[in-house]
């Protein structure tokens, strides 16, 4: 990223300068397809907050045409994953992040065409790190409540080694 973009505090993305909102962007769903399918973003990383943006459309749908709860799940874990990682004493390139526990509480659907998760680290041990999180829609309501705890492991290696893919990089 470029020398603009804050080292510490919190980061909001669309504050920052187009490249580096594209840098977020690409690293975010790199080798992650279904990051890529979900169309999921980073809009905000804090000292111990994530927000991350999921848009309400088709790819995301479940055989009713409603939001699905996995993709609900999806969006939960990679918030509350990336304010773990940030919050957290993870050691990038020496420890790996690994999700413990996740537990959602599916409160409605959503009015919009996007919901954002909005995840704050609430205590951090040696090896554990808890979460919560919120789904909220644009009109600021609840869809989804989650508890979430997150592992600071040993590094791993990937079960199925991928083009481009580091094993330093968190298992987010």
């Amino acid at each position: 990223m470029s020398e603009q973009a804050p080292v510490g505090g919190t980061i909001r993305v669309a504050d920052l300068p187009e490249a580096d909102q594209e840098f977020i962007r690409t690293e975010l769903r790199r080798n992650t397809p279904l990051h890529h399918l979900l169309a999921l973003e980073i809009v905000e990383i804090g000292e111990r907050h994530a927000i991350i943006s999921m848009p309400v459309r088709e790819e995301a749908f479940n055989s009713t045409a409603n939001l699905h709860g996995g993709a609900i799940a999806t969006l939960i874990d990679v918030a509350a994953g990336t304010a773990a990682a940030r919050g957290s004493n993870f050691k990038r390139g020496e420890q790996s992040l690994v999700t413990a526990d996740l537990h959602v509480r599916y409160l409605g659907r959503p009015h919009g065409d996007v919901v954002h998760a909005h995840a704050e680290v609430i205590k951090v041990g040696r090896q554990l790190v808890i979460v919560e999180c919120r789904v909220k829609d644009p009109e600021d309501r609840i869809v989804a409540t989650a508890d979430f705890s997150m592992m600071i492991v040993p590094q791993r290696q990937p079960l199925r080694p991928m083009d481009g893919a580091r094993p330093h990089d968190p298992d987010l």
